[in-house]
């Protein structure tokens, strides 16, 4: 054969044998990451099997593609562009003044609404939480409240956000004879016990606007007696018959303009923005990600704002701070997401109306989850916090029926595509890490927000209508509980999940009291409490005393040995008031259980539940 036929016969051979080696390939779509060369997976054949095998999926899987209901309306945004923006360069420029006609009208409201603003009298306007009281939780104002002075004269002018009405105490906080939990802490009416919510005192008294919020000036009135439990614009306050060293009443302030936030204007505007966004853009990317940063900055700057320093001029800095402190973290794994995620639900999608009514629409219910699941009796997952709240046990059984439903609606789908073994192989790691979380000792599993969105997530990797409404959800709440709480721990210890609740802690035995009743005008009553000491195997270093709910003595048991077990208190004879009597022992510098209010009435008698 000659030298040139033989290369010629080699060369196609060759050609040959590579058009059925690149036959062999696996589909392009599996190693490209370009959005524009999408292309239709044809179905592979499979031997069915037998036993578990069938898990691997059906003879003929297909991946799933929504076709669009009334596709020429829904293709006709994105054919607008196609004819009157035809360029790349050009479109780049469209986004950008999207993006700045989005950014130039969030940042002013913003400003406007948060900036640092003075008072009639040149003071700036202090910012207030809506769990910011005049009095310290438990006994950190110290004896007789020394760390909380002055109690009275003194005024200043206050700013509070919006929904505070609505901001509950999640353990139990002592008001008199009683503890009030999973309610505003609201005590009085107009005049207001010194520990009570100041913004929800503003809101109990028509101050202020709950969904706007405002401004007010507080104005400490000292020492009060029997506050009224009255319920008034959507709160009812709670009462106390006896006295308070410290109360407030709330009042409009002259000469100060106060911006209320506009949290409608701003979610309307962020909305219309993603929105937009949605309907124009077919590159899942550019829809993506700039709505990802929107829904973001919308709950760290206004729907659902962390905590800032306390009585600042402004809370912009902190927010700003935190902003850029979570945000960074949270891209991360949002383009860990999208490649694993996003890019198989929006990829080809052609359905801008589908996808901006359910991607979109799930996004911000879920990113404005304080309000759109804020009508649930859940407020933490923790067995304690389950039985004390009313409904909570079965609203949780509730809310996993439906996600147990969910999940076998996505496992079929999953089977459907011939995915189901590599996802269950993933879910299986879950699972383990999880029990793994578990078993560890001296911490508890917490499954936060942010948390609950990156385990479900992976379950949405397929282009259905559900999977769609799904992986907007998960999303959104991924960004509701990164932004406003951040990437919080999944294990965490006994202490800090108590936060200021009850330690569960040996408790003082109080004996018998001997009372003087005065009979006589100006003459004075008086009550002489004791108390058992504490076993020695228990370390307990002191005795903290509360009357009406402040701490009148902190007796250090080192000091005479324990001697001195008694602790006397004295009243007008004609106070015709009761008074409120606790007992927790102290242990490591730290107050710990107090007991139940033991009442001494205002003829004389004592009770002490429980003893």
């Amino acid at each position: 054969m000659p030298a040139d036929d033989a290369r010629v016969e080699g060369n196609t051979r060759r050609a040959a044998r590579g058009d059925e080696e690149a036959h062999l390939l696996p589909p392009a779509e599996d190693f490209d990451f370009d959005d524009s060369d999408f292309v239709e997976i044809e179905p592979v054949t499979r031997k069915r099997r037998c036993g578990w095998h069938w898990l691997a999926g059906p003879a003929n899987p297909r991946a799933h593609a929504i076709k669009p209901l009334f596709p020429a309306l829904q293709r006709l945004p994105v054919r607008f562009l196609d004819t009157h923006i035809p360029k790349q360069r050009y479109r780049a420029v469209a986004f950008a003044l999207l993006v700045l006609f989005w950014f130039g009208a969030f940042a002013p409201l913003l400003w406007a609404s948060q900036r640092p603003i003075p008072d009639g009298e040149g003071r700036h306007v202090v910012n207030l939480d809506c769990v910011d009281t005049l009095w310290a939780r438990r006994n950190s104002c110290g004896p007789n409240g020394v760390l909380c002075q002055p109690f009275s004269n003194t005024s200043f002018a206050f700013r509070c956000p919006a929904d505070c009405a609505g901001v509950q105490v999640w353990n139990p906080r002592a008001v008199g004879p009683v503890e009030v939990t999973y309610r505003p802490l609201v005590i009085g009416s107009d005049v207001y016990r010194g520990d009570s919510f100041v913004c929800g005192s503003a809101v109990h008294a028509g101050l202020i606007n709950d969904r706007q919020g405002g401004c007010g000036k507080v104005s400490l009135v000292g020492r009060q007696s029997d506050y009224a439990s009255v319920e008034r614009n959507g709160l009812t306050s709670i009462g106390f018959d006896s006295y308070f060293p410290v109360s407030f009443a709330v009042s409009e302030t002259s000469n100060l303009t106060c911006h209320r936030e506009s949290r409608e204007a701003l979610l309307l505007h962020s909305v219309l923005f993603t929105a937009t966004l949605s309907l124009f853009t077919a590159s899942p990317p550019w829809f993506f990600f700039p709505t990802f940063i929107a829904g973001f900055a919308h709950v760290a700057f206004v729907s659902d704002q962390p905590y800032a320093s306390f009585h600042n001029i402004s809370v912009l800095p902190d927010h700003a701070s935190t902003f850029a402190e979570r945000l960074l973290p949270a891209l991360f794994c949002a383009v860990v997401l999208y490649q694993a995620c996003v890019r198989r639900a929006l990829r080809g999608l052609e359905a801008q109306i589908e996808k901006t009514l359910l991607w979109l629409g799930g996004f911000w219910f879920g990113a404005l989850s304080n309000y759109s699941f804020g009508w649930l009796p859940i407020q933490r997952l923790r067995l304690h916090d389950l039985e004390q709240q009313p409904g909570a046990k079965l609203s949780l059984a509730a809310v996993v029926l439906v996600v147990a439903l969910i999940a076998g609606q996505q496992i079929y789908y999953f089977w459907r595509e011939g995915r189901l073994l590599a996802y269950l192989g993933l879910y299986g790691l879950f699972i383990l890490g999880i029990l793994l979380c578990l078993a560890l000792p001296s911490v508890e599993l917490r499954i936060h927000h942010y948390v609950v969105g990156l385990l479900l997530l992976p379950g949405t990797s397929m282009q259905t209508r559900p999977s769609l409404l799904y992986q907007g959800l998960l999303f959104g709440l991924f960004v509701n509980g990164v932004a406003r709480w951040g990437f919080a721990s999944v294990l965490e210890t006994p202490g800090a999940l108590r936060g200021d609740g009850a330690f569960a802690s040996l408790l003082p035995i109080i004996g018998t009291p001997s009372i003087s009743l005065g009979i006589v005008v100006d003459a004075l009553s008086t009550i002489s409490l004791t108390w058992e000491l504490p076993p020695a195997p228990a370390h307990m270093e002191a005795i903290s005393v509360l009357v009406n709910d402040v701490e009148r003595l902190r007796r250090f048991f080192a000091q005479d040995g324990g001697s001195n077990r008694t602790f006397a208190w004295t009243r007008p004879g004609d106070l015709g008031l009761p008074g409120y009597f606790r007992f927790a022992f102290i242990r490591d510098g730290v107050t710990l259980d107090y007991t139940k209010a033991g009442t001494w009435f205002a003829n004389g008698t004592w009770i002490m539940p429980g003893q």
